[in-house]
């Protein structure tokens, strides 16, 4: 038997150190790795999906937000898809799963499980899906231990479908909300335990993973990655499952350690460094750089025009923290001729060289003020 696994989908997500547009294009992707996720599966010769909860971000989405990943859904009736409920979007009275069962939205290839029960998903494989129920956003209980004991046929392949933090793997505040047994496999005889919750691929033995979410979502490290969604071959009762990573999602986020720029090679390299993450589509691109170090005032100003304006407009996203400092000698003064502009230079250039508690104001002042004269040299040329 083949299938695919994924989660965390949390259509409706928002983003908020982003722009409108760039806000609007992260979300649409959220909704379109759905239609990657079906064509995978009919390329994969894949049956089903498995959705290991958090299919929604909110459980009170707008009403288009709703009905959208049904929709995308819809549009492959020769695949079965399975979902549970996550912590972002769990079971409760007037949640999504209640609104779309009630509005009769849920299409017909479309599986909602909302009990804790054994459910044959593939006759001609003996395959029985074991789903755990998230009630509320958090529980203290693990909720997959019904699987323990939750019958199915003589030689079934028992599957299960989870949403929460394995004990003993994320830290220990995580390990108490929504805890799943670090065996939970081995005690309830699974075959495979398909997880949501970690939004990075994390393989915790044989037979237990965390897809991730299909389309990346958060910088840096520890549930970061994501991206992927898994293709897994069960080639019998307790045969080891094989297991295959597959990309499925648009867009590329990167963090970087500290750059330091101290000259025009700083600059340059940085800039490569940048557009080489994905050459040719640099605009599926977040970048998030953290800067620091002193430029001339020549270097500064090819950093505000290459960083700043060109590749700010080329990638997604570029989020930057701290910024290079002005390194301005008396000698840069003569570039600013002899008017008002270099008499007010030379204040705040005598106020950074004398320090003291205004040194910091007036380096960024005088910063500005040599960027606005460059800006206004090349507005005249």
């Amino acid at each position: 038997m083949k299938f695919l696994h994924t989660s965390d989908w949390q259509v409706g997500r928002t983003f908020a150190f982003v722009d409108d547009d760039t806000l609007g294009a992260l979300q649409a992707e959220r909704l379109e790795v759905i239609r990657r996720i079906g064509a995978l599966a009919r390329a994969q010769g894949a049956a089903c999906v498995l959705v290991a909860g958090d299919i929604y971000e909110h459980e009170t989405p707008a009403n288009r937000t709703l009905h959208q990943p049904m929709e995308r859904m819809r549009q492959f009736p020769d695949i079965a898809w399975h979902l549970i409920p996550g912590n972002h979007d769990a079971d409760t009275p007037e949640g999504v799963w209640a609104r779309l069962t009630r509005e009769g939205a849920v299409p017909d290839n479309v599986h909602v499980h909302r009990t804790p029960e054994p459910v044959q998903i593939d006759a001609a494989h003996n395959a029985w899906l074991l789903p755990a129920i998230l009630q509320r956003r958090h529980t203290l209980a693990d909720l997959s231990a019904y699987m323990n004991d939750a019958p199915t046929p003589a030689g079934a392949l028992r599957i299960g479908l989870a949403h929460g933090s394995v004990v003993g793997f994320g830290n220990a505040e995580e390990d108490e909300h929504n805890p799943i047994a670090l065996d939970r496999a081995a005690q309830a005889g699974l075959d495979y335990l398909a997880l949501g919750d970690w939004h990075g691929f994390c393989q915790i033995d044989a037979r237990t993973v965390y897809a991730g979410t299909p389309e990346t979502d958060r910088f840096g490290t520890g549930g970061a990655g994501g991206g992927e969604t898994v293709a897994v071959t069960l080639p019998g009762p307790k045969a080891v499952p094989e297991i295959a990573r597959h990309r499925t999602g648009k867009y590329v986020w990167r963090r970087f350690d500290t750059t330091m720029l101290t000259n025009a090679q700083d600059i340059a390299a940085l800039e490569s460094r940048l557009r080489g993450i994905q050459p040719d589509n640099p605009g599926a691109v977040l970048a998030w750089l953290d800067v620091a170090g002193r430029l001339g005032v020549d270097e500064l100003a090819m950093y505000e025009n290459t960083v700043l304006r060109r590749l700010g407009g080329a990638l997604a996203c570029l989020r930057i923290t701290g910024a290079p400092q002005l390194a301005a000698v008396a000698d840069d003064l003569e570039r600013l001729g002899t008017g008002a502009v270099r008499v007010a230079a030379q204040a705040l250039l005598a106020q950074v060289q004398a320090g003291g508690e205004q040194a910091d104001l007036a380096r960024d002042a005088l910063q500005r003020l040599f960027v606005f004269w460059q800006d206004m040299q090349g507005a005249r040329a």
